[in-house]
């Protein structure tokens, strides 16, 4: 079984998204979901494939299962949900198999995801930002015209 796949399976990420899910069931705008988890991963992978980025689909995977998971503590507690995602990313990798090194390269990406400026992300936080917009389908959203995000960030095109 792939190291991601342990993540999935792992019985704190179920329960967590599980709870994510029941946060969301009213929500109007995209949702942070297995489905927004992997078509974030995928479009990831693409873009690594397409731009000749050496980084390996166990990590792309990873960032992108993780990233929106602090959503929880950011519904329930106010804390951000890229610095929510990152403490529960700490916590969950080693226990799936991902090295020191790895854990604190995802951890970094998902801190980083989050609109912060352009010059402090680099490496899997620049393709985690890039996937992660380029997942949300605001071109076909009955709620676009309510969104907060600024025109400049909403995808309004079909890509990938």
């Amino acid at each position: 079984m792939s190291r991601y796949t342990e993540i999935y399976k792992n019985e704190k990420y179920r329960a967590r998204l599980t709870r994510l899910a029941g946060l969301e069931r009213e929500r109007r705008f995209c949702l942070h979901n297995t489905a927004h988890f992997l078509d974030v991963a995928r479009i990831m992978y693409i873009i690594a494939l397409e731009e000749n980025i050496t980084i390996s689909r166990d990590i792309i995977y990873a960032a992108a299962l993780l990233h929106d998971m602090g959503r929880v503590e950011q519904y329930e507690k106010g804390i951000p949900h890229n610095i929510a995602g990152a403490d529960l990313a700490a916590e969950l990798l080693p226990v799936c198999g991902y090295t020191d090194e790895e854990t604190e390269c995802i951890c970094s990406a998902i801190r980083c995801h989050r609109g912060s400026s352009e010059s402090a992300r680099s490496g899997l936080a620049e393709l985690l930002y890039r996937a992660d917009k380029l997942s949300r389908r605001c071109y076909d959203c009955a709620a676009e015209k309510e969104c907060y995000w600024d025109k400049k960030r909403k995808n309004n095109e079909i890509n990938y």
